[in-house]
């Protein structure tokens, strides 16, 4: 970050400015069309929208705390806009992958018991790490087949939870639970998962299990927990869902973050236009 202010303060000096109070919105607007154009750039290319981006984001915060040292009155890169980045579409698994994910490799102890009733929530309700972990045994309600939980900003939802689901929770509840908690910090006595010396999961214990699952299987790198949360998204999205019922089921507290998940693909597009169009 301390290169890109230097060559901000080097093009400001180029321009013929010798001290901060000297700086104005035009000499910003200068640096940041030579980032566009490509005049700063030893290449003589624009610089990428990522790079600009931050190199913009820097140059903010310099001139905000100047602002805030007493050493300008007003910042001259207030309304100084960064490029649009475009979006990153989520990384999501097939159906078959996730059928390959909850039900192989065979389970051989507490921990595999415990991993499969874990992913099978991940998926069937579409819950972020954190919120699986906090999970406590009274939050899952295996005879209504729901499971409360604690969001982001403590909000609190109640999520439907598949059979599939429900049977791998009920499995670990009965048999591999009580193995895990017999030297259970007291702490930890109502948290429904469990590690090997009955605590709390962390999310990096999460992530390197289903890593070892991952390379077990064969599947693709990169998938994280929350690839699982992904995947649930569109799958539910593909299979007919509208956008609002997936928002909250999601925890979602605007659409607009729900609609990345309309990246369905061609194909699926193709089938639902030739459903539903009466020409088609």
């Amino acid at each position: 970050m301390s290169g890109d202010l230097s060559q901000c303060l080097v093009s400001l000096e180029r321009q013929g400015v010798r001290a901060v109070a000297e700086v104005t919105p035009t000499h910003v607007r200068s640096y940041a069309a030579g980032l566009v154009d490509g005049g700063l750039s030893s290449s003589g290319r624009p610089y990428a929208r990522s790079s600009i981006a931050r190199k913009l984001s820097v140059v903010r915060r310099f001139f905000e705390f100047c602002v805030d040292e007493g050493w300008v009155g007003l910042s001259p890169a207030t309304g100084l806009r960064s490029p649009k980045l475009p979006k990153r579409l989520p990384a999501v698994l097939t159906q078959e992958q996730m059928v390959g994910l909850l039900e192989g490799p065979a389970e051989s102890g507490p921990l595999d018991v415990r991993d499969r009733a874990l992913y099978e929530l991940l998926y069937s309700c579409g819950l972020r790490c954190q919120e699986v972990i906090r999970l406590r045994v009274h939050d899952v309600d295996l005879d209504r087949r729901e499971v409360r939980v604690r969001g982001k900003g403590s909000k609190e939802r109640i999520v439907p939870v598949g059979e599939q689901a429900a049977r791998a929770v009920e499995s670990y509840l009965e048999v591999a639970r009580p193995a895990l908690a017999r030297n259970a910090d007291p702490a930890y006595h109502e948290t429904l998962f469990l590690s090997r010396r009955g605590r709390a999961l962390s999310p990096t214990d999460v992530r390197r299990r289903l890593d070892r699952r991952i390379v077990a299987m064969g599947a693709q790198a990169g998938v994280s927990p929350h690839t699982l949360r992904h995947s649930f998204a569109t799958h539910l999205l593909e299979g007919g869902a509208d956008l609002r019922s997936i928002q909250e089921l999601l925890g979602h507290a605007s659409l607009t973050t729900t609609q990345v998940y309309t990246h369905v693909s061609a194909a699926h597009l193709r089938a639902v236009y030739r459903r539903a169009h009466p020409r088609a």
